[in-house]
This record gives C-alpha cells, structure tokens and sequence, in this order.
C-alpha cells in the first residue's frame, strides 16, 4: 500500500512549521488533519465560530481538491467547538456546506491549542484511478 502526502510542509501562525501534513491518502482514503481557521497568512480569522467555521471549511475544500474530491466524498468529520454555546451557530454553517451530503459527525467541546473557536478533521473517499 502506498501512502500519499498532500502539503507535506505545514505552517502555522508566525510562520512557525508544524510537523504534520495537510493530507494523507491512503487504501482509499483521504484523511485531512484538522483545519483550524487561518488565513493564508498564517494567521487566525476575526469574528467568532460563523465566519471561522466558514474559514475551517473553505480550507478543508482547497485540501480535498488537491486529492481530487469535494465535500460530498466526505464520510466522517470529526469537530471540536471551543465553546458548546457555539454549537447551534456552528451548525448552521456546517449545514450549508454539508446539508446535500452530511457525513457520520462526531462534536465535542475541547480547549484549543490555539485562540480559535472550531477545529475539524475529516476523511473523505478518493476518487477511483
């Protein structure tokens, strides 16, 4: 079995390096680390779960599309909220992205390593070939 790595060389907020990638496809599989909402500057989105979540997702359909998938080849999304107030406010963004296709979900609420409000892992189906 071959293993492919998708943004092998990650960077996190003040260019620090990170030792994971962004994706690895594997027996089938994609599975995206867990996104947490910067920019492609490194650094953290303003304004709270609504426009974070969107960022979350935003880069997690960038990852998918570099293995060839969108969100409706996603079958299992793990989520962490900072807050569990947040957690009606995450789901409508959630739900706009994912309403069509929603995937198994798994949503706890968890400290963050970094001042954000959501972080989200997901493992997608590759496609064929």
């Amino acid at each position: 079995m071959s293993i492919q790595r998708i943004g092998a060389a990650t960077t996190g907020t003040g260019g620090q390096s990170l030792p994971f990638c962004q994706a690895t496809v594997a027996n089938g599989f994609v599975f995206v680390s867990g996104q947490v909402p910067m920019d492609e500057n490194g650094e953290v989105v303003d304004g709270g779960v609504v426009p974070q979540t969107h960022k979350v997702i935003q880069n997690i359909i960038a990852i998918l599309a570099k293995a060839g998938c969108t969100l409706d080849d996603v079958v299992k999304a793990n989520v962490w909220l900072d807050d569990a107030r947040d957690f009606h406010a995450f789901n409508r963004v959630y739900n706009t992205y994912f309403g069509k296709a929603l995937p198994a979900r798994a949503c706890v609420q968890s400290q963050m390593m970094i001042d954000c409000k959501v972080e989200i892992e997901v493992i997608a189906l590759a496609p064929k070939g």
